[in-house]
């Protein structure tokens, strides 16, 4: 008589490796609208950005709505078109200076409000104010205003095109809850369980 008997003989357990990088179900890079928020809650941006706002605003105001003693929107058309210039180079202006002001002042797309007044200041060095030099017309005695201003509002903006909006601005709430969110999906992902594997001899025994 042959009788069969099964005996466990050894159990291994072996854990399962990470899924490739594409089957994730957090991504590991911030995406270009994280990037575009991310900022630290620094004091530096704030200062600069509501320094840079206020200015532009005025500016824009006075193209825009002829607030502050401006001349309006009509006006600042015939301006550009008496220096050889587009009508709607002009609206750009108009636009970039007075919205991309607000977004300052408010840090929301702090980035994208800096680069189109960053936009501003090189055109306007370009095709305006190079050709009267570095210093602006303090004394009277030249035909127009040099580009030191200018650059000052360039190095504001490359500044901000860095460090984003900082302490009090949306880009920081927005990029804090895009984190809070991101903490949330890796806890929602849960581990999976190891595998264990069993070997069973097989022992056959006559009687």
């Amino acid at each position: 008589m042959t009788q069969h008997a099964t005996i466990t003989r050894e159990t291994t357990t072996r854990p399962v490796p990470p899924p490739p990088a594409h089957d994730r179900t957090v991504p590991e890079r911030p995406s270009a609208l994280e990037r575009m928020l991310w900022t630290h809650d620094g004091w530096g941006p704030l200062l600069l950005r509501l320094t840079l706002g206020v200015v532009f605003f005025a500016h824009g105001a006075q193209k825009v709505f002829g607030w502050f003693g401006g001349a309006g929107p009509g006006a600042t058309v015939e301006q550009f078109a008496g220096m050889g210039l587009p009508g709607v180079l002009a609206v750009f202006v108009m636009a970039a200076e007075l919205g991309g002001a607000i977004l300052l002042i408010l840090g929301a797309l702090t980035r994208l409000g800096a680069l189109a007044i960053l936009g501003v200041m090189v055109g306007a060095i370009a095709t305006v104010h190079a050709q009267f030099g570095f210093f602006m017309n303090w004394s009277g005695a030249k035909a127009g205003e040099g580009f030191e201003y200018h650059l000052l509002a360039i190095g504001i903006c490359l500044g901000l095109l860095a460090s984003g909006g900082g302490r009090w601005s949306v880009d920081r709430v927005l990029a804090r809850k895009r984190e809070e969110q991101r903490a949330r999906d890796r806890a929602r992902v849960e581990p999976v369980p190891p595998l264990t594997s069993t070997r069973e001899d097989t022992l056959t025994r006559r009687g």
